[in-house]
């Protein structure tokens, strides 16, 4: 079973091994060549959408003006590409039905 809070790599393949039936070696391969792939997409500037989970979307920020809290002093902020995570429907469901 997975440890409270955190879902790992070991985890899913460990939750295919017993699920699926594929030895561990290649659970554990498996769920490598899938996080590896979603990389590459993600690292090409592809969104990455699984169905009734969600989607991983790239999104490019533009330079701003940020201030340093503590001191007031105004600071530029470089653009940069960030990666957000938007749930599907479905997924939102569960987890108010977990709830």
């Amino acid at each position: 079973m997975m440890q409270a809070g955190t879902l790992t790599r070991a985890d899913l393949a460990e939750s295919l091994h017993k699920q699926v039936g594929l030895s561990r070696a290649d659970s554990a391969r498996f769920v490598e060549q899938i996080l590896d792939h979603m990389c590459g997409a993600l690292a090409e500037g592809e969104n990455v959408k699984i169905s009734g989970f969600g989607t991983f979307v790239l999104r490019d920020k533009g330079e701003r003006i940020g201030r340093n809290p503590k001191t007031g002093v105004e600071v530029p902020i470089a653009p940069r590409r960030v990666l957000t995570f938007r749930a599907s429907q479905m997924m939102r469901d569960r987890i108010v039905g977990a709830g």
